[in-house]
């Protein structure tokens, strides 16, 4: 286990004065505009969040939460798809369920044509952790992405987002 994951880990310490973090769960209609609306969905949510996450990390969290709801969209079959996001010490973990039990799978990227490739092998880069839950009702895709411990390493700080 890397630094950082330890660090996060250890953050969830808070978890246990704070019963009950900040979370959101949101059902979204299986359609090209669900990844649109996931976006605004998280952005609310860590702008919701106090001390302020860091501008670079909410991004990164947004970018992962397009990603996995557009691989549902695109690969799952059903009429919807769920996500969630949950404060979890100083990360947000991230779950986009659906109803397809065939898991993620990292491809050659189609770097000349439309076919993809680049969301799962990024999203896990991104993440300090992964997780794929396949039970007979579908799968949840989670993905743990810091949101301060890291940028707080940084020379200077880093600044809290001005959202």
């Amino acid at each position: 286990m890397n630094s950082i994951a330890a660090d996060l880990m250890s953050s969830t310490a808070a978890l246990r004065l704070n019963p009950s973090p900040p979370a959101h769960a949101v059902t979204l209609e299986r359609c090209p505009q669900a990844a649109a609306t996931a976006r605004d969905v998280a952005t609310r949510f860590l702008a919701d969040l106090r001390p302020p996450v860091y501008e670079e990390a909410a991004d990164t969290v947004v970018l992962v939460v397009s990603e996995l709801v557009t691989n549902s969209v695109r690969h799952a079959d059903g009429a919807s798809c769920s996500l969630r996001l949950a404060v979890c010490g100083d990360a947000v973990v991230v779950s986009v369920s659906d109803s397809s039990p065939v898991p993620p799978v990292g491809r050659c990227p189609d770097v000349d044509g439309d076919g993809g490739g680049f969301g799962w092998p990024m999203v896990r880069r991104l993440a300090v952790a992964t997780s794929v839950c396949v039970t007979p009702r579908g799968k949840t895709v989670h993905a743990l992405m810091p949101f301060r411990a890291l940028r707080s390493r940084e020379p200077g700080g880093g600044a809290p987002a001005r959202r």
